[in-house]
């Protein structure tokens, strides 16, 4: 037989079966229209691995597969993980893949009802536990900013897609809405043209999500690394914080080589003390289109600050107005009742109401959270502010994805300032609130 007509080897074959696999996907992500002989031949090839035909129909959700198919549930988890997988399985793993991703983005045109809204979430799930993380640790996760951000507007897109208010106005529809960032972004953007029991399922939907956010915030604050020792303040003398080794250290000199006994005349203490003096902690939040994320997370962590002892918490937010939210400050579900999002962005009308409140600037940290598109002579503000002796925190992000776009001019102004902007996790703030502050 000549070269020619040499049949193709085994890992050609497994190679142009997975081309097969991919171009099909590529072919349903940008358009709806079929393309036979793909659709065919994957056909083909799924029979061949054994998998269930149903794996191509992208009207049959993910959950659904598994249900029907217990068996693949172990084999969609880790399956994108950056991990070594078998060799050999690689025609069936893109099958796999192709129907994740398949899944998750395309997600046609037309109105989107309360079902398919649910069943794209738990698609996205899989996704995530394919990713080789659970339910919602994506957007947490390092390294994973851009596709938690993608996630995160297609989700977005879906919610604008849907009739809400008609929704919310039916119980039983009502009940089917889990609540998200994306729909919690537009239930308040929205909240003004509700009434009656569309209005009540959305307060519903709000509170739901404040408190499933604040378990989380809470937990992050509980577990984080708290202040610097105050060393000007003498230990307590108690056994609990007798430090042993120190002592034994410190009292060498008069060991007994005869009688093999060590005496101790004088004892050795550790410092515990902190910060006493209460602290006040001024945020700033931009309530402008572009920062609802961070204006829900932020609002619910001031309520967790204002709930720790000797913590002043004062709470303002902003577009081309400010408002002084400090009277609700404990309850994040009232604040975000009472913001309006969208709109400009005016940050000197904010420091207006923000500078009265520094009686203590020693004593005092402002947190400043926004993308800073807004008049460059506000940052005259912020250097009169700092140079006082606050503790001055811009913040250009503290979201879900850690993906915030800021003004350069500001970014570069406020590093030269020493005061860096904090873009990136919410659990950066965190840290530096707590270590100031306890």
């Amino acid at each position: 037989m000549s070269d020619s007509q040499t049949p193709p080897s085994a890992p050609d074959t497994d190679q142009n079966r997975r081309e097969v696999l991919y171009w099909r996907l590529l072919s349903r992500l940008f358009s709806p229209d079929e393309q036979p002989a793909l659709e065919t031949a994957s056909v083909a090839i799924v029979d061949d691995l054994g998998l269930p035909p149903a794996l191509l129909d992208p009207g049959v959700s993910v959950d659904n597969l598994v249900q029907r198919f217990p068996g693949l549930n172990a084999e969609l988890r880790d399956l994108m993980a950056d991990k070594e997988h078998e060799e050999g399985d690689e025609v069936r793993r893109a099958a796999l893949v192709s129907k994740l991703l398949l899944n998750v983005f395309s997600t046609g045109t037309g109105n989107v009802t309360a079902g398919q809204l649910e069943s794209w979430k738990q698609d996205a799930a899989w996704f995530e536990r394919g990713m080789g993380c659970e339910p919602g640790e994506l957007r947490h996760r390092p390294g994973d900013e851009e596709v938690a951000g993608v996630l995160a507007g297609i989700e977005g897109d879906l919610v604008k897609r849907m009739h809400l208010r008609e929704v919310l106005a039916d119980p039983n529809l009502a009940r089917q809405l889990t609540p998200s960032m994306s729909l919690i972004e537009q239930l308040l953007r929205d909240k003004s043209n509700l009434s009656g029991v569309a209005l009540a399922n959305a307060k519903a939907l709000i509170r739901r999500f404040v408190d499933e956010v604040a378990q989380v915030l809470r937990t992050q604050v509980e577990k984080t690394s708290v202040g610097v020792i105050d060393r000007s303040v003498p230990p307590k003398r108690v056994f609990r914080n007798l430090d042993i080794d120190r002592t034994i250290w410190k009292n060498l000199t008069n060991w007994s080589p005869e009688e093999q006994r060590l005496y101790v005349d004088r004892l050795f203490y550790k410092q515990t003390a902190r910060r006493t003096t209460p602290a006040r902690l001024i945020v700033v939040v931009d309530q402008s289109g572009s920062m609802v994320d961070a204006m829900v997370n932020c609002t619910i962590l001031a309520s967790i600050f204002a709930g720790l002892p000797k913590v002043d918490v004062h709470l303002i937010a902003y577009d081309t107005r400010a408002l002084d939210l400090t009277p609700w400050v404990h309850d994040p579900f009232e604040v975000l009742l009472r913001t309006t999002l969208g709109g400009g962005t005016d940050g000197t009308a904010a420091m207006a109401l923000a500078r009265p409140k520094i009686s203590d600037p020693r004593n005092t940290v402002m947190v400043w959270i926004s993308d800073f598109y807004d008049n460059r002579s506000l940052i005259t503000d912020f250097e009169a502010v700092h140079r006082s002796g606050v503790k001055y925190i811009p913040v250009g992000s503290v979201n879900s994805s850690g993906h915030q776009s800021v003004d350069p001019w500001y970014r570069q102004k406020l590093k030269d300032l020493g005061t860096p902007v904090i873009s990136g996790h919410i659990r950066k703030l965190v840290f530096e609130l707590k270590n100031f502050l306890t």
